[in-house]
């Protein structure tokens, strides 16, 4: 009788629960080849703050609500061990003036014990939460609307300069602003004008301290987002954009009737409040453009919960990840990642490549292969459908989308409608990256190191001239043709090649 044989040991678990004052938010995680894999997630519209009274006193329903949420995240407690969990609450707990009566009984449900944190300890988490998943500019403005609170951090690398907490948030200022569901000019600008004022006592010190780049992490600037890809528009959260949509949001003129092209259900309730601080946060700080950030006060936790996470660079460690957990071929993408290197650096002054545009570049060369694993015929399929659905720590949705148009279309027919979907730069220059990597991976073809070809690529508008070796040529038959072929293929795209060969 044979028998089955012992599973090895899984990675131990940890989970973060993060009692906001709208959403209930739980995340499971493990550790799997040195990069975070979410195992759950769980996430409950509790609407607590909408239960504070004038005096601010949490009523019997929205209390009744939060330990029922409670009681579902239990269950899945059960099994982790209790070093590895951690429970925090933020603004309305603060505020609360009974919370003692609310953490009593939730602590209880839990088996576990909460901390209420601070303003500016939700602040520094929820940087650490940017820090850690996402890929920018070191000196950043990271910005979180919450549903009570609005957190605003300055810092850089792993370390917050300047943090604080306000106390407006967009269920808060529904209650204040939007109570009766009218969505009037006259609300909007009540809102935006006590969001500035509160904003206002920040302003000097922030603007003293400067950032590079601004980044949000809220569920407003991802609705947002949402609607701007919905509506056929480039992902660009810009003052003039909000204010256009601050227009779509009024002409609905009530709650009940607010249908915009691609706001979520979901989201409707607290859309206006949270649009009116962002506008204002846009005018008070003078913003002009804030980037979608890959994580938020969860992720701060929980990755400072995990082991060694502030050594290894964020996007190494998604790509080293994704690297193991499906079999790529590690030396020959970063043999292709080489040679795309080399014609980045020889064409990018003539085409205007930024030096981003190279990171996201390599990254494609790092994971061309990955759809390789499920099958080779529909491999680039494949491997659309993993970077779409993959944790892709480090990369900002606008920087998957365009991996995802690179990747695709690394070798033999274009997809153009690729393309389109991503709002990460413009076409033409997106068409540059394909025609790199696509050349990278023919010159690549006899995976072998010591028979990589020395190139000249000399770059114009809409074109390129690429220069081999005639020796070369002549003993590569097959790259010889794959390159005729590629002249042909790659016109589709406007793009002009030429292939000559040198003594």
């Amino acid at each position: 009788m044979s028998t089955v044989p012992t599973p090895s040991c899984s990675q131990p678990l940890y989970a973060v629960i993060d009692l906001g004052s709208n959403s209930f938010h739980m995340l499971i995680a493990r550790l799997v080849a040195d990069s975070v894999q979410v195992v759950d997630k769980v996430k409950r519209k509790v609407r607590l703050a909408s239960g504070l009274d004038d005096d601010n006193q949490l009523d019997a329903k929205s209390m009744a609500r939060g330990w029922e949420c409670l009681s579902f995240f239990a269950e899945r407690l059960q099994d982790i061990p209790k070093q590895n969990i951690k429970v925090v609450a933020t603004a309305t707990l603060r505020l609360a003036k009974n919370r003692q009566q609310f953490l009593d009984k939730a602590e209880q449900v839990l088996g576990h014990s909460i901390e209420v944190i601070s303003g500016v300890q939700e602040a520094e988490n929820i940087y650490l939460g940017v820090a850690h998943t996402t890929c920018s500019a070191d000196k950043r403005l990271v910005i979180d609307i919450g549903g009570a609170s609005t957190e605003l951090v300055v810092g850089s690398g792993f370390d917050s300069k300047l943090a604080c907490s306000l106390d407006m948030g967009c269920v808060t200022f529904n209650n204040a602003f939007f109570a009766q569901g009218a969505l009037t000019e006259s609300a909007f600008t009540a809102a935006i004008s006590q969001a500035r004022t509160i904003l206002s006592t920040q302003k000097a010190v922030y603007k003293q301290q400067g950032w590079d780049v601004a980044l949000g992490v809220s569920g407003t600037l991802q609705a947002v987002a949402e609607i701007l890809t919905g509506q056929g528009l480039v992902q660009r959260l810009t003052l003039a954009n909000l204010q256009a949509i601050k227009q779509q949001v009024i002409g609905c003129e009530h709650i009940d009737r607010l249908d915009i092209v691609g706001l979520q259900t979901e989201r409707k309730p607290v859309f206006a409040p949270g649009l009116a601080i962002l506008i204002a946060i846009f005018l008070e700080f003078d913003v002009s453009e804030v980037h979608i950030a890959g994580g938020a006060i969860r992720e701060g936790i929980l990755y400072e919960l995990l082991p060694n996470m502030r050594n290894v660079n964020i996007r190494q460690r998604t790509l080293a990840g994704l690297i193991q957990r499906f079999s790529i071929d590690e030396r020959h993408a970063y043999r292709v990642a080489n040679i795309a290197d080399n014609a980045f650096s020889q064409v990018q002054k003539v085409w205007s490549l930024s030096p981003a545009l190279a990171s996201i570049l390599q990254s494609a060369c790092a994971l061309h292969e990955i759809g390789l694993l499920l099958e080779y015929k529909a491999s680039k399929k494949h491997a659309q459908y993993i970077i779409e659905h993959a944790d892709l720590a480090g990369f900002s949705n606008a920087e998957r989308m365009l991996l995802i148009a690179l990747i695709g279309n690394h070798k033999t027919e274009l997809n153009l409608a690729l393309l389109d979907k991503q709002s990460y730069t413009d076409k033409q220059t997106a068409i540059y990256l394909i025609v790199i990597l696509r050349l990278a991976v023919i010159l690549s073809k006899r995976r072998k190191d010591d028979v990589m070809p020395s190139f000249g690529i000399q770059g114009e508008k809409a074109g390129a001239t690429l220069s081999l070796p005639e020796s070369f040529m002549k003993s590569h038959p097959l790259i010889s043709a794959e390159l005729k072929q590629e002249v042909l293929d790659i016109s589709e795209c406007q793009f002009s090649l030429q292939v000559i060969t040198n003594r």
